[in-house]
């Protein structure tokens, strides 16, 4: 019997493109969504297949803009999964949405249907800025689909983005107050980067230097009243990404629809899969081992030390990067000082 695995199921089709987004994502106004289903529902069979009735902790819909999709979309793939797999009784079920793209009555359906975790991506509280990252909506959408979660109860996390041009550790420290007057038990705080191809690849912006950088990641810490748990994620205890933590763990999952990646683990060998049959290729151990060094490091729990972990991992540093990096128990984790070169500090502790 193969063991429990997470799955994401990836949401191509958005409003519009935003100025930094990289993602594997379309603007799209009318989109085939019986289409999409078809395919979609198609993939979940073959997995069924695959993996027989497997237990699934959580199901995370990303994108692109999930919530988009008609809900009778959405009802047709929860349908299909819980009858083709074990879905947990407390199975974390999220939905990645926009401002301006739910009605009240819109996120009461996906309720009903089974979302039970709501993930906004607002990126900032401010109309100009929110207009120059190329986002759809203005501030107070944002915060009204924040509230309108929270007051029914739903998990609710937000997306925020800082290092925008101008940028200082004042200013972030300013944005995180204002998200602290918003309710919220969960947030993510990506930085700002620039990605080929991106419109703003093209603009040659002025964007702060890895000091600044450095400065507005320690204000965060010290004026967000949730503690990070991740590089780009905070929450209040017991609130925490089920879903991301699963993955940066180690556990399996699989990736459902074009874009979407997984990493499934099947009759004791690990894989490398796409979505949409892109890619399913054998995963070596001692790869996938260094996989889940990459993504354990990024978390304030860390990576657990296994023979697997132990054999990729240069145990030696380990001891002697005093202040870097901590061992406690069977894990191994970077300290504050260590998260900061974190980049630098995997390229010696990988082996």
């Amino acid at each position: 019997m193969n063991c429990a695995h997470n799955i994401y199921i990836h949401i191509p089709f958005c409003m519009s493109k935003c100025n930094y987004c990289a993602f594997f994502s379309r603007p799209c106004a009318n989109p085939d969504w019986d289409a999409y289903a078809n395919g979609i529902l198609s993939e979940i069979d073959k997995w069924g297949d695959a993996l027989g009735r497997v237990a699934v902790p959580t199901i995370f819909f990303g994108g692109g803009t999930p919530s988009l999709m008609p809900v009778k979309i959405f009802e047709q793939i929860i349908a299909r999964l819980a009858r083709t797999f074990n879905l947990s009784k407390d199975c974390e079920i999220t939905l990645e949405s926009n401002p301006g793209t739910l009605t009240d009555d819109k996120l009461s359906d996906f309720m009903t249907a089974g979302m039970n975790r709501l993930s906004i991506g607002v990126q900032r509280l401010n109309d100009d800025e929110l207009k120059f990252l190329g986002r759809r909506h203005d501030a107070n959408a944002a915060r009204r689909l924040i509230q309108a979660g929270l007051h029914r109860g739903l998990r609710v996390s937000a997306d925020f983005i800082y290092g925008l041009p101008g940028d200082d550790a004042r200013s972030v420290a300013a944005l995180c107050r204002e998200i602290n007057n918003l309710g919220l038990r969960h947030c993510s705080m990506y930085e700002l980067t620039i990605e080929h191809g991106t419109p703003f690849a093209g603009m040659n912006l002025n964007m702060p230097d890895n000091d600044a950088m450095a400065e507005m990641y320690d204000a965060i810490d010290a004026t967000l009243n949730m503690p990070r748990y991740e590089v780009s994620n905070y929450a209040a205890p017991g609130d925490e990404c089920k879903h991301n933590q699963n993955i940066w763990d180690g556990a399996p999952y699989i990736g459902i629809g074009r874009g979407a990646a997984g990493r499934p683990f099947i009759a004791g060998v690990w894989y490398e899969q796409l979505g949409a049959g892109e890619k399913f290729e054998k995963l070596s151990m001692n790869a996938r081992a260094v996989e889940m060094v990459l993504t354990g490091m990024r978390t304030r729990r860390g990576v657990k030390l296994t023979p697997c972990t132990r054999g990729v991992i240069n145990m030696d540093f380990a001891h002697g990067a005093t202040g870097l990096v901590e061992i406690s128990g069977d894990r191994l984790r970077a300290t504050k000082q260590g998260i900061l070169i974190l980049d630098d500090l995997m390229i010696k502790l990988v082996k």
